[in-house]
């Protein structure tokens, strides 16, 4: 089932491009021109994320965020901003923005931050215990700490994003691409197929016991990664 999205735009050349890219990416798109028709679609339907531009003509999306957040609704929201009004969208974020994106922007890397914000909802919505375990690795999600048979691992930022996500996968293919989407760090730095081999590596160096023969953190030639485990 395709994903289901609301983009608040009044920009009719740009909504024209992003239904083609996010349509032809899978996503079910659905517009709104102004706060009031946004505001009105969203009591009536149910959404997987929202796209919405900060200055409309009767308003801001910002209101629709705070009106959102206050209804109890958690649904993910990336703010599409035009660079002077990069500094203002701190508002957004601090009343429950999830994310940002600066016209004018590629509509890949757009898609890539869709896909990683929904991952993140969906693993958050599966995941009921804060603690991910597999064999001898034993992952805290509300601290961010990985112990490999009782002792603290010391991982950067992407080595723990990248065995998380191979761990959630455990017994499965993770392509790269995937791979590539998640490791996205929201920064504005992507991760290339280069570095991610390296991250791999260094990754193996410290949960494998022989890097070179790798038991957990296997390749899958011409396809990607799997974790070998089992979740439990």
């Amino acid at each position: 089932m395709d994903n289901r999205i609301l983009l608040l735009e009044d920009d009719l050349s740009l909504i024209d491009g992003l239904q083609y890219s996010l349509r032809k990416n899978g996503f079910e798109l659905e517009i709104a021109r102004t706060v009031s028709e946004a505001m009105w679609l969203i009591a009536k339907n149910q959404y997987d994320l929202l796209l919405l531009d900060v200055t409309l003509p009767d308003g801001t999306g910002f209101t629709v965020c705070e009106q959102v957040r206050k209804s109890g609704n958690q649904v993910p929201i990336i703010f599409l901003t035009a660079l002077d009004e990069e500094v203002n969208v701190i508002r957004g974020l601090d009343s429950g923005g999830d994310d940002y994106i600066t016209k004018p922007f590629k509509l890949g890397e757009l898609c890539s931050r869709i896909r990683a914000l929904l991952r993140r909802v969906e693993v958050s919505k599966q995941t009921q215990s804060s603690t991910l375990n597999c064999e001898d690795i034993s992952i805290d999600i509300l601290h961010n700490r990985v112990l490999l048979k009782g002792k603290l691992l010391e991982l950067t930022s992407a080595e723990y994003r990248l065995l998380c996500l191979l761990v959630r996968n455990a017994g499965h293919i993770v392509t790269r691409n995937a791979i590539l989407d998640e490791m996205w760090d929201g920064t504005g730095e992507f991760v290339d197929d280069n570095t991610l081999s390296v991250y791999v590596r260094r990754l193996r160096e410290k949960v494998e016991k022989d890097p070179s023969h790798p038991e957990h953190l296997i390749t899958v030639r011409g396809f990607g990664y799997q974790w070998g485990e089992v979740l439990k």
